[in-house]
This record gives structure tokens, C-alpha cells and sequence, in this order.
């Protein structure tokens, strides 16, 4: 998709962003052509680029056009961008990619760095480029030194980057700086005329001693390597159903958030983008949540990408390896457990939302639904085939034998409330379904079950059930009238029928209290922190699920058409929209919400086509998805 051209912002919202990855980390780059957003060597370091954290000190790698309109699109089927520059006399249009290659063995080899295009496509213009890196979240200003003209090193604290260009790069002394020394440049180009500039990172104490000139036969094998890299893994992508391009454009933005050696999925690439402009509601994502488990697992299989379900398994594998009551809520990208979570005080926040926070200290929270969605992981991957291991068996049945002891306490629940543990209906569904996947994960193996778990779970049955009836819906947790968007999940994991009057109320109550032209809030209740927040994209595609299961196929189809209408100029969503604007709110891209767009658009296809039971009873909206792509698949063996 192409943008309508756009005014240009000194400070720009979270939606005039767009994703460039090589599979081991990712930048953000604004409608204005500046990276504003990049860590290496993982995506979750400390960032050289942070000017979207702080527009005054964060630093960037800009492009720009004076008095020129901007409009920009990805090349087809791939992550790399193209802008297009058009001033009064000529146009400028910028590649950018961050170079994919493999190495001998196909793997994914990092060369940890940008690289930029500029040509001139007609008349002629002035490219202004600016390189201003700042190691570890802008705390470290680097030395710069220029070997040559056209090649130039950023060195300080751990880190190092190399600028080479094939147009001269000018140095501007810190003496006459505040902030540093900064690398600049303004080429005239002419039509037809080429300029790259290409910016690597290496650890300092590995940084590179000779000074080559610039390679710009080689950088366009890299470009082109890039451009064909993607467009063949989208192959692989075998998606059945409406609105293609935008599944496939989400099955992109997935794998930019997939770090490679380890096959993690992070939930967003950045960190501390707020859920209100000014406010405190700014965490960071960039690790990877057990919750995700069952709606990677299930947006994968959707989009017929097994190798990735293989490797975000061993992920999972690896990172639960240990003993079960071990298990956290989340990870490190390569399963790190220790994510302390500090406050980055020197920096001013995304349009002075503060505080910057690194790290998350709900890491070590009590978040009882993580069963359920890991019990649940297991349940499908084994249903399509996939082989669980006697060590995997171990471990599930012990998270079983947690989950009957422990699922009458109180947690923090899937919004992870930094408040007082609650008991959340989310969380006691969660470990019903984590009871009754190991119940049936045991029969597949031809073994008996142990009695807690099919007690446990008809005892929790019971409660949800009696719960629910006293008020006639399913509230945010037991003894409290207050709604709350998880509750639209009871009916997605099979608990019970999308058709009974419990869910047509509870979808009823929480449209009424939560919901604005169909974007949902998570909830309004007290939760221990101040302010608001935005519509949660998430929450908005679980009622296009539910009203599609309940057989409310053209409401359906509306919601999904506004929904799809919030993604940006280049079909990128962040977590939450602002209802009254539509502007983009929190963490961007947001996995969560792209897996959703996914499932929805699967679902309501499958709607369209009369592939979804018409009885009243319970069905588990993942296994059924799940079960059309394995129907699918033996009839086209």
C-alpha cells in the first residue's frame, strides 16, 4: 500500500513509523527519514538510536528532503522500504533495509546494520543525511573520527558504528556542538545519479582498523539478497482465506520480530511507547510472554509456516527447561530469566511520556492463565503432528499437577495489575483448559490421568459456571460487577459455546461499558497505576472472533473492515488506538495485535465459506482453525 503524501513533524506519533529487520534485530524508521529506533546486537540492548525516546538527545540517522512531500510503501512481499521524496524540482526515492544473507549452512547471518539507497528518479535535488549515534539509551556520546571522506567510526563505552558512504561526509566538532559531534552531509543529485550510505555496528573492541572505500556493486547484491530473501520465505506463507495482503503483510512484520538464533518472538520492537501521550503506562516489549504461545503457535500454523511453530517450540522447550513451578510469564529473546526493570531518568520519553522503562518487573509475577496457554501450546502442536518428547512430557504433566494446587489462589492476572492479586476469570478459565489439555495430551499417549486433574477441573468448571450465572455474564473476577475484554476469551478456548445467553450478555455488557464504535477497552477498573490508556487492537479482533463464532458473520465483517482501517500508511498496527483520533498508542509493531488480525481474518473467511460448526456446543476456536488447515492439507496430499 502507498501513503497519501504527508506533512512532515519535528515530533512525530507512533504511527508515522515503519519496521526494517534482519531477523536479529529491527529499526523504526519515520515518515521524515530518520531511524529513530535501533538496538544491536539483540533487539532488546541498549539502543544507538533512541531519538524516539528522547528528540532532544536520543540521536538518529536522518534523510531528508527540504520542502519536499513524503510518501512511502514496502517493495512487494518484503520488509524493505522505499520513501519517495518529491520536491519543486526533482524526486528523491530512499531504499532502506537492514541486509539479510546466510552463511554456508542457510542460516541467517546479521550484518548489524542499515543500509540506505538514495536516487534521484527525476530533475534534481539536495539530500540532507545526518549520523548522530548514541550508545546504551543516549548516555554514551561517542568520539568521531573521519579516516577518509567518505568513511567515518563512532566509537565509545562497548560499542562502534561505521559509516561509509559514496558521497563525502562532513564532521561537525563538538566545540561548536552541545551534543556532541555529529556526521553530515548535502549531496546534490541529478537525475539517474546513485548515493549510498551504509552504517554498521560492532562491539568496540572488535571495531575495524582499515578504512575500505565505499562497495556499491556489493551493497546492491545486498539489497537485492535482501529483496529476494524475503520474497521467498512469503512463499512459504500458504494462507487461505480474505484479505491476503494484509495477512501477508502481518506474516511479515512477524518474522522482522523473530530473533533467529533462538526462534523467540518478541511482543513489539520497542520499548516505553506510551499507552497515553504524557502519561505512565510505558512498558517494554521486548521479550517474549508464555501467554503468546497458544496465538503464535495458532497464527503460524494458520499462515502454513511449520518451520517457525518448530522453532518457537524449542523456544519454549528451552526456556521451560529446569522444573516446572520455575515457570515465568516471560523471557529474554535467548530465555533469560532475570529482566530487572529500571527507569531511564535522563531521557524526556516519546512526546514526554516518562518514565522510560527497560526491563519488566511483572517478570516475577503469579500469572495463572500462562498454563493454559502453554498446556494449550503443547495440545496443538501435538495435534499437528508435532512430536512431544518424554522430557516435554514431564514437564506439561508437572505444570498440570502446579496448575490443581494452585488454581484457587488469587494472581495479576493477563493485564499483569500492579495492584492487589485478584481472582480472575481469565486466569481460572486458563487453568481449566491447562486441566483438560492434559487430560487429553495424557489419553493421546494411552495414559490414565490422576484424579486431581479431572477433579481440579470439573470443581473450576463448577465455579466459573456458578459465578457467572449469579450475575448472568462473566465479569473481570469472582465477587466483582466490573467487566473486563478477557472475558470474550471464555468462549474462544472452548469453555463454552459462543451461542449461550452467559456469552451473548457478557459480549453485550462489555460493548456497552467498555467498548467505542467497536474498539475495546481492556477494562476500567482499578489497577494501581494513574491515567488512561487507548483501545486495545487485541481485544477489539477477540469480539470479531467471538461474533463470528456466534454466528454474527456481516457485525463481524464490519468490525474487522474498521479494525483494518487502523493500521498505518504501510499496514503496520501498534498495541492500542486513541478511539477519538485513531492515532497509535503503545509498543510498535505490536505481535500481539498482527497474530490477531491473522486469526480474525481466518476466522470469518472460514465464516464466509460455511466451514465453522452451526451446533451449540463449545468449540476451541484455535483447534478449529487448527483442524481446517489439517482438512486442507490431506485433501491436497
Amino acid at each position: 500500500m502507498v501513503a497519501e503524501p504527508a506533512p512532515r513533524r519535528r515530533v512525530l506519533d507512533i504511527e508515522d513509523y515503519a519496521l526494517i529487520g534482519d531477523c536479529h534485530s529491527s529499526a523504526l524508521i519515520g515518515i521524515n527519514g530518520s531511524v529513530d529506533w535501533l538496538c544491536f546486537p539483540r533487539p532488546d540492548s541498549p539502543s544507538v538510536f533512541t531519538h524516539l525516546l528522547d528528540d532532544q538527545h536520543g540521536g538518529n540517522f536522518a534523510i531528508r528532503v527540504a520542502d519536499a512531500e513524503v510518501s512511502r510503501s514496502y517493495i512487494e512481499d518484503t520488509n524493505v522500504l522505499q520513501s519517495t521524496w518529491r520536491a519543486k524540482g526533482g524526486e528523491l526515492v530512499v531504499t532502506d533495509c537492514m541486509p539479510v544473507r546466510t552463511d554456508e549452512a542457510g542460516q541467517l547471518e546479521p550484518l548489524r546494520g542499515v543500509l540506505r539507497k538514495l536516487e534521484c528518479t527525476s530533475g534534481r535535488v539536495t539530500a540532507q543525511v545526518r549520523v548522530t549515534p548514541r550508545f546504551e539509551y543516549a548516555l554514551v556520546v561517542p568520539r568521531l573520527r573521519t579516516p577518509t571522506p567518505h568513511v567515518a567510526d563512532f566509537v565509545g563505552g562497548g560499542s562502534a558504528v561505521r559509516v561509509r558512504a559514496t558521497h563525502p561526509l562532513q564532521r561537525r566538532d563538538a566545540h561548536t556542538l552541545r551534543r556532541g559531534d555529529v556526521l553530515a552531509a548535502g549531496w546534490d543529485l541529478e537525475e539517474g545519479e546513485t548515493a549510498w550510505v551504509l552504517a554498521t555496528w560492532t562491539p568496540a573492541h572488535l571495531a575495524p582498523t582499515d578504512v575500505p572505500e565505499p562497495e556499491p556493486d556489493a551493497w546492491q547484491q545486498l539489497l537485492d539478497g535482501t529483496v529476494e530473501f524475503w520474497r521467498d520465505w512469503i512463499t512459504e506463507c500458504d494462507y487461505v482465506g480474505d484479505h491476503e495482503d494484509d495477512v501477508h503483510r502481518s506474516a511479515l512484520v512477524l518474522k522482522a520480530l523473530t530473533y533467529a538464533p533462538s526462534g523467540a518472538l518478541l511482543a513489539a520492537a520497542t520499548t516505553s511507547l506510551p499507552e497515553e501521550i504524557g502519561g505512565e503506562r510505558n512498558w517494554d516489549y521486548r521479550y517474549t510472554w508464555i501467554r503468546d504461545a497458544t496465538l503464535t503457535l495458532t497464527s503460524l500454523f494458520i499462515l502454513g509456516l511449520r518451520a517457525e511453530a518448530v522453532a518457537f517450540k524449542e523456544w519454549l522447550e528451552r526456556t521451560g527447561a529446569g522444573r516446572p513451578q520455575d515457570l515465568q510469564i516471560m523471557y529474554g529473546v535467548e530465555g533469560e530469566r532475570m529482566l530487572p526493570e529500571l527507569t531511564l531518568d535522563h531521557l524526556g520519553g516519546h512526546r514526554g511520556s516518562r518514565p522510560v522503562r527497560v526491563g519488566n518487573g511483572a517478570v516475577k509475577q503469579l500469572q495463572l492463565d500462562s498454563f493454559g496457554q502453554l498446556l494449550e501450546s503443547a495440545y496443538l502442536f501435538s495435534k499437528a503432528g508435532g512430536d512431544l518428547t518424554e522430557d516435554n512430557w514431564r514437564y506439561v504433566s508437572g505444570l498440570a499437577d502446579i496448575c490443581a494446587q494452585r488454581w484457587s489462589e488469587p494472581d495479576q492476572g493477563i493485564w499483569e495489575i500492579r495492584a492487589e492479586p485478584r481472582h480472575f476469570t481469565h486466569s481460572k478459565v486458563n487453568c481449566w483448559l491447562a486441566l483438560k489439555r492434559a487430560v487429553q495430551l495424557a489419553e493421546r499417549r494411552g495414559e490414565s490421568s490422576p484424579s486431581e486433574w479431572t477433579d481440579s477441573r470439573d470443581e473450576l468448571a463448577d465455579r466459573l459456571l456458578t459465578d457467572a450465572r449469579q450475575r448472568g455474564w462473566f465479569a473481570q473476577a469472582w465477587d466483582a460487577d466490573v467487566p473486563d475484554a478477557a472475558a470474550l476469551l471464555v468462549p474462544a478456548v472452548g469453555f463454552i459455546a459462543a451461542t449461550d445467553p452467559l456469552v451473548s450478555e457478557t459480549v453485550k455488557v462489555i460493548r456497552s461499558e467498555l467498548a467505542h464504535d467497536g474498539l475495546v477497552h481492556r477494562y476500567r477498573a482499578e489497577d494501581g497505576l494513574r491515567g488512561g490508556e487507548g483501545a486495545f487492537l487485541l481485544c477489539s479482533f477477540w469480539l470479531v472472533d467471538v461474533l463470528v463464532h456466534a454466528g454474527q458473520v456481516d457485525e463481524a465483517r464490519e468490525l474487522l473492515g474498521r479494525l483494518r482501517a487502523f493500521a498505518n500508511d504501510v499496514g503496520m498496527f501498534a498495541e492500542e488506538v486513541d478511539p477519538g483520533t485513531g492515532r497509535h498508542l503503545g509498543n510498535t509493531p505490536q505481535a500481539f495485535t498482527h497474530m490477531a488480525l491473522v486469526t480474525s481474518c481466518a476466522h470469518l473467511s472460514a465464516a464466509e465459506r460455511g466451514l465453522l460448526p452451526l451446533d451449540e456446543v463449545p468449540h476451541d476456536f484455535a483447534e478449529l482453525a487448527l483442524d481446517r488447515l489439517l482438512t486442507r492439507r490431506a485433501h491436497t496430499a
